[in-house]
């Protein structure tokens, strides 16, 4: 061995650790950039194709005219068609965003509180609310479950304990005596779709 080569060791070991220290503080920054950026991502209107929109329309019109094929008693939407029916019909698409989990329905709000408001006057609001549509007894229900604001899940008392109860109750509607109630047998909320089994 030459006495050129004892000291390269030493500098080659370096080299790699100071290689390493940086691949993961580019990992680092990136993760954290792109967890920035699904927290802020903007909330856009959907807008169906011309293939989901046929499709949706058709589930519309059954339900309005009651016209069912034989046998069917499903009525079965997207996320997709939830959301663009909510903007169709409130035009808040790009405020709120629907999205369908495992036996709940998660909405993600994001909108510009008013300026004249005393302290978050012009901040952005951004909340997501965790609801579920049927109660114990499996009759259709809007219980809260959970309300995050800025990150911050709302303590129960700051929600005139709204959390658990259902809000239809609340607001007078008795879902238990009701006939669009009495109409529906079952309701079942998957990954990405919402289904309603109609009773006979």
């Amino acid at each position: 061995m030459s006495s050129n080569d004892s000291p390269s060791k030493p500098k080659g070991c370096k080299r790699k650790v100071l290689i390493t220290l940086g691949v993961m503080f580019l990992l680092v920054v990136g993760a954290g950039a792109a967890f920035y950026w699904w927290q802020n991502r903007p909330i856009t209107p959907v807008v169906l194709d011309s293939d989901e929109q046929r499709s949706l329309e058709s589930k519309v019109e059954a339900v309005q005219k009651r016209t069912y094929e034989p046998g069917t008693k499903a009525i079965t939407l997207s996320e997709r068609e939830v959301n663009a029916l909510f903007h169709h019909n409130t035009g808040l698409g790009d405020k709120v965003r629907f999205e369908l989990a495992s036996n709940a329905v998660h909405a993600r709000i994001r909108t510009e509180l008013d300026e004249d408001l005393p302290v978050v006057g012009g901040r952005t609001l951004k909340a997501k609310a965790r609801f579920l549509l049927t109660n114990s007894d499996n009759t259709p229900a809007l219980i809260l479950d959970d309300l995050t604001v800025w990150g911050i899940s709302l303590p129960n008392a700051w929600l005139a304990e709204l959390k658990g109860q259902d809000i239809l109750t609340n607001i007078g509607l008795d879902m238990s005596n009701n006939q669009i109630a009495a109409g529906i047998k079952d309701i079942r909320v998957d990954h990405g779709k919402i289904t309603i089994q109609l009773a006979e």
